[in-house]
C-alpha cells in the first residue's frame, strides 16, 4: 500500500511547469493521493507584469493528466487565492468529488515584495502579504473543519529561506514569509489536539521559473548577466549548486506522510547550507 492511499491532497500554486507546486503535486500522486491543483491561471498586469505568475487553465489541466498519468485522480481548480470565495468554491468543489480533504499544500506565492524598500509601492506590498499570507489564512480556515471531521489532516506552508533570515532589497517578501512561519507554528500549537500537523518548508534557491524571475531581477539591479546572478546564487550555497523542484516535492511529501507523524510546527530550511542571512 503507497503511503497516502485513500489520501485527498489540494496543491496551490501547482499552474507553473517548472514549479514546486506541479512537482510535489506529482509526487503526492506516485504516493498514492488524489491531488486538487490550483493556480491563478493568469499574469500580473501593469506595473506588476514583471513578476510574472501562474499559467493558463490548459497548462493547469495538463498537470491534472499528469496526475492520473501516475495513478491518481485529479482536478484543475483556477483560484485566485486573494479571493476567499473563490478559495471556498474550490474546497466545496474538493469534498464533493472526492468526500473531504487530507493534506493541504500552500503554495501559491509571488515575489512582488522584492526592491528597494522606498521605492516599494503600496500596491506591491499589500499583493505580497495578501498572497503569501492571507490566502494561507484563507486556505486554512476553510479545509481545517474537514480535517477536524476527519480525525485530523496535513497542512504544510511554502515559506522561504526569506522566512529565517533577512537580505536587503526583500522587504516585501522577507516580511510575509516570516508572516508565513509564524502562521504554521500558530496552526500547529492551536489545532495538534485534533490530530492535524501543520509544518513551513523554507526552500534556498530552487530551479523553477520562479527562480529564473529572481535571476532576472538581480541581473537588472546589479548590471551583471542572468547567468553571473545564478553562478553568483550557486557560490553562496555549501552544495554549491540550486534546489530542484522534485527536492522539495520530495520533502513535502515526507511531511505529509507517516513516517513525519510526530512532526508539527516546524520550518524546515531546504537550502542546500545556504546561509539564512541577517
Amino acid at each position: 500500500m503507497k503511503p497516502l492511499e485513500g489520501k485527498v491532497a489540494i496543491v496551490t500554486g501547482a499552474g507553473r511547469p517548472k514549479g514546486i507546486g506541479r512537482s510535489t503535486a506529482l509526487r503526492l500522486a506516485e504516493q498514492g493521493a488524489d491531488v486538487v491543483v490550483t493556480d491563478l491561471c493568469r499574469k500580473y498586469e501593469g506595473d506588476l507584469a514583471f513578476y510574472g505568475v501562474g499559467d493558463d487553465r490548459a497548462q493547469l489541466e495538463r498537470v491534472v493528466g499528469e496526475i492520473e498519468g501516475r495513478g491518481g485522480r485529479g482536478l484543475a481548480c483556477p483560484v485566485d487565492v486573494t479571493r476567499r470565495d473563490e478559495i471556498a468554491a474550490c474546497v466545496e468543489h474538493t469534498i464533493a468529488a472526492f468526500g473531504g480533504i487530507d493534506i493541504l499544500f500552500n503554495n501559491a506565492g509571488t515575489a512582488v515584495g522584492v526592491g528597494p524598500f522606498v521605492g516599494m509601492t503600496q500596491q506591491q506590498w499589500d499583493l505580497s502579504l495578501a498572497v503569501n499570507v492571507t490566502g494561507m489564512f484563507y486556505f486554512c480556515q476553510l479545509v481545517i473543519p474537514t480535517m477536524i471531521e476527519r480525525g485530523g489532516g496535513v497542512i504544510v506552508n511554502t515559506a522561504s529561506l526569506a522566512g529565517l533570515g533577512a537580505s536587503a532589497l526583500m522587504a516585501g517578501y522577507n516580511t510575509s514569509k516570516f508572516a508565513v512561519v509564524g502562521l504554521t507554528k500558530s496552526i500547529a500549537a492551536e489545532f495538534g489536539e485534533f490530530g492535524i500537523r501543520c509544518n513551513a518548508i523554507c526552500p534556498g534557491m530552487v530551479d523553477t521559473d520562479m527562480g529564473d524571475d529572481e535571476y532576472r531581477f538581480i541581473s537588472m539591479m546589479e548590471g551583471i548577466t542572468v547567468e553571473d546572478a545564478r553562478r553568483r546564487a550557486a557560490e553562496q550555497i555549501a552544495l554549491r549548486r540550486q534546489c530542484s523542484p522534485d527536492e522539495v516535492a520530495d520533502v513535502v511529501a515526507y511531511l505529509c506522510g507517516p513516517a513525519a507523524g510526530y512532526l508539527t510546527g516546524v520550518a524546515l530550511p531546504i537550502t542546500g547550507g545556504m546561509a539564512v542571512g541577517l
